[in-house]
């Protein structure tokens, strides 16, 4: 398979063939982020020839018993490419390992709505089924601050285009994005977004402050201060507490987060708050997930 640099996926798609179709991200320019740094994987699109080699070599893996169910497509916003050459990929799946169920695929609120309805339909029919969107905040000025390239606005239009094209839809919120001085804003407009774009699935991280990037800087510059874990904590529980859904899968399992928690909302949301007082009202570290076992 050919892969170029790092490779990126979400943790339900651990079980997945990883196909990189794409590199970096079309956007790279959110300041929290060094996903895509290296020289190497500044954004350009696979040539097919690539693509179909890699696809062949899967589907050779699945002849030879190899149960291929899911498939992830990378890099980091490839709904990013043109319809006409997604469609092929999806159709090459298909026709080469007719064993796949699903295919995944990372996209923001840009490339999302930059499909028409007749689009995204003719995609989940061809077997897109679940969109990964980093929403990170609800707060406009925070998203503005950390050059997302997009509002909150925007973010539950292309829910709303997600829903009626039947594509699932994984939503990723940043727990801290507002720093210190802004956290009780970030954590009530991203509850009221989560509100409005009503998702299956909810992943909430945590900011983590990452050499190299642009809001590391402006934390060693004093002009942005990350929540202490209660802090992190506190926003949480207003996310739990406050976003209103029919039915979703809430997780703040990832490596970042200070307290794994994976929830069916609304109806854990009780036991969930009961957990979060406890642990708010004793602070104790223990309670913690330890330092050396956070990561990206």
């Amino acid at each position: 398979m050919d892969q170029v640099g790092r490779i990126f996926r979400p943790p339900s798609e651990g079980d997945s063939l990883l196909l990189q179709v794409s590199l970096g991200c079309s956007h790279n320019k959110c300041s929290y982020c060094a996903m895509y740094d290296l020289p190497e994987q500044k954004f350009r699109i696979k040539d097919w020839e690539t693509i179909a080699a890699d696809i062949s070599e899967a589907a050779a893996w699945s002849e030879n018993g190899l149960a291929i169910r899911r498939v992830f497509l990378c890099d980091g916003d490839a709904l990013i490419l043109p319809t006409d050459y997604l469609a092929r990929i999806l159709e090459t799946l298909r026709e080469k390992i007719p064993s796949v169920r699903r295919v995944g695929i990372y996209g923001d609120a840009r490339s999302i709505l930059r499909k028409s309805a007749v689009e995204l339909t003719l995609l989940r029919e061809l077997g897109l089924g679940i969109v990964y969107h980093g929403a990170e905040s609800g707060d406009d000025d925070v998203l503005r601050r950390m050059n997302k390239g997009s509002t909150a606005a925007e973010a539950a239009e292309a829910a709303s285009l997600l829903a009626g094209a039947g594509i699932r839809h994984s939503v990723m919120v940043m727990l801290g994005l507002g720093g210190t001085e802004h956290s009780a804003e970030h954590a009530a407009k991203t509850a009221a977004l989560l509100t409005l774009m009503d998702p299956p699935f909810v992943g909430a991280l945590t900011t983590t402050l990452v050499p190299g990037t642009p809001l590391f800087a402006e934390a060693e510059a004093g002009r942005f201060a990350l929540p202490d874990p209660w802090g992190i904590l506190e926003e949480l529980r207003v996310l739990i507490r406050e976003s209103k859904f029919t039915r979703c899968r809430f997780h703040s399992n990832h490596a970042s987060n200070y307290v794994p928690l994976s929830l069916n909302l609304p109806a854990d949301r009780e036991k969930a708050m009961i957990s979060l007082d406890r642990i708010l009202e004793r602070r104790e570290e223990s309670s913690l997930r330890p330092e050396f076992l956070r990561g990206l």
